[in-house]
């Protein structure tokens, strides 16, 4: 049985940890393996956290051990809104792992504010988002991974309580749920997620408002070849490779517009279009698509 390490804090990333290490061995088959820290890599600037003073998290009866990575770069002004949506969690075993891509802001004093909360941090180059995902991949311990990336929040600090204990992730690979976007001018949209047979279409949910075994995305990670749409790259794979996906009734993320995928709209149309199975009915829809988009733009531009 696990003995546990009560650290006396108010946080729920600081219950429920232990001295002992996760078992790390692989299994017979297994094509992963996970690693409690990164090896250095580029520049490092620092790595810290509650594993590195040698406190560790595990499942628990009753109580399934979700890993949260954050991925970040030059996210000072955003950040710490980030963190205390993780840690706040009413669920209280969570993994909590950040990567920075080696910010040269003052996101490091932000991270190293939280430390106490955090269960691994490292600051250091990387290839891009996706290989900075995949890092945090590597890294998870938890039976279930959620992205919840600099500037973006769970929708309330009862979501992972709503989701973990309900029967929302039996025999499942892939959940998601619903998510709510933020405008600069005070207005929020609620957004109800798309049916997965609609896939083809293009993402039917947001990323961040998703959970994925862990045990699945060790087997498969974001192709780093693919930019942008790497994400839904997965889960169109996934989908494809019948892997089992569950809608959960409820709003899993708040974010602010205005993100790459936003900016870059056409772009990742177009990076959805290149992925998905090609036929008549879908080069016809995605034609229809972009050529939409295409005349907004258009509007826009002469508004200005």
């Amino acid at each position: 049985m696990t003995e546990l390490i009560k650290l006396g804090s108010n946080y729920s990333a600081r219950r429920n940890v232990t001295s002992e290490k996760p078992a790390m061995e692989k299994k017979v088959g297994d094509k992963f393996e996970t690693g409690l820290f990164l090896p250095e890599g580029r520049g490092r600037q620092g790595e810290g956290g509650l594993r590195t003073q040698g406190n560790f998290k595990a499942s628990l009866e009753g109580k399934t051990l979700i890993t949260i990575v954050t991925v970040v770069y030059n996210g000072e002004q955003f950040l710490e809104e980030t963190i205390l949506s993780v840690i706040n969690q009413t669920y209280d075993n969570i993994e909590y792992i950040i990567i920075d891509g080696g910010s040269t802001d003052s996101t490091l004093s932000v991270i190293r504010k939280y430390e106490h909360a955090i269960d691994y941090w490292v600051s250091e180059k990387d290839s891009g988002i996706y290989d900075a995902m995949n890092k945090g991949i590597d890294l998870a311990t938890g039976e279930w991974i959620n992205f919840m990336n600099g500037g973006d929040c769970f929708f309330t600090e009862m979501v992972l309580n709503e989701v973990f204990f309900n029967d929302y992730s039996e025999e499942t690979d892939i959940l998601y749920g619903n998510h709510q976007v933020r405008y600069s001018s005070g207005r929020k949209r609620d957004v109800q997620a798309g049916n997965i047979k609609n896939l083809w279409k293009g993402s039917q949910f947001c990323h961040q408002a998703s959970f994925t075994r862990a045990n699945y995305h060790k087997l498969f990670k974001f192709n780093l070849c693919t930019k942008i749409v790497a994400d839904f790259e997965f889960f169109y794979d996934a989908w494809k490779n019948q892997a089992s996906f569950k809608a959960i009734p409820l709003t899993v993320a708040s974010f602010e517009a205005g993100g790459v995928s936003d900016i870059k709209r056409i772009d990742s149309i177009l990076g959805w279009w290149q992925i998905v199975d090609k036929s008549f009915i879908v080069n016809k829809y995605y034609i229809f698509v972009l050529v939409k988009e295409l005349v907004k733009e258009i509007i826009k531009k002469k508004a200005f």
